[in-house]
């Protein structure tokens, strides 16, 4: 493969010597990609794959089995052959990401997190729920929705301002019609709309994001 050099099943397996035993059925893991409780995640994973027994080597060599994205890479890049105990990984695994992905929420960082491009409302309503979740003190619903809220943009922010007191399921449901009337032209996205207006102020003209309300360029 080019520069990559030889590319068998030895150079690709993490521990190439380290066999299951017969008859074994691999457990449907949780999947740990940089979020949540690491000390959880390592527990659920001793308690699925508990049937191999207390057997170092394969419970480090099928730890991957658990992980996701950045885990799974920052597993692969590991030199396996240095975690002689599980204790080794356990203390490795803990040490990286307790530092790297924010293990500790709390309210403000809940308020501070932002819906991907390419998700829908919904989705992002429910993994801000998941993250809420883990807050160490439990967040009550009229609570949790004001927080939610506070991690809207403009447009759902302004749209969403009436659903205080309402449940967090049907949150859900209005920011689902806002979402479907800003694709289709109903409501101005204050984040899309901002753009090419020009206002004239004192006779010179600057760029200026379009007025949220929709209204044509003014002069004053």
């Amino acid at each position: 493969m080019g520069d990559q050099g030889s590319m068998t099943y030895k150079d690709l397996s993490v521990s190439p010597d380290v066999r299951l035993p017969a008859g074994f059925k691999m457990p449907k893991f949780n999947l740990y990609d940089r979020c949540g409780d690491l000390v959880a995640h390592l527990r659920d994973y001793c308690s699925e794959i508990r049937s191999v027994g207390k057997k170092d080597d394969l419970l480090i060599a099928y730890f991957s089995k658990s992980l996701n994205g950045v885990a799974l890479e920052w597993h692969n890049r590991q030199d396996v052959g240095k975690w002689s105990t599980l204790g080794d990984m356990d203390q490795d695994f803990v040490r990286y990401f307790q530092y790297k992905s924010g293990v500790t929420l709390d309210r403000s960082s809940l308020s501070r997190m932002e819906k991907k491009s390419e998700e829908s409302f919904r989705e992002f309503g429910l993994r801000w729920r998941e993250q809420a979740a883990r807050v160490n003190t439990p967040i009550g619903e009229e609570e949790m929705v004001e927080l939610f809220l506070r991690a809207q943009g403009p447009t759902y922010f302004s749209h969403l301002i009436p659903t205080l007191g309402m449940s967090f399921k049907d949150v859900l449901k209005i920011g689902e019609l806002v979402e479907e009337g800003i694709k289709s032209g109903k409501i101005m996205s204050c984040s899309k709309d901002i753009k090419n207006t020009e206002i004239s102020l004192g006779g010179r003209k600057r760029n200026r994001k379009d007025d949220p309300m929709g209204f044509p360029d003014q002069h004053f």
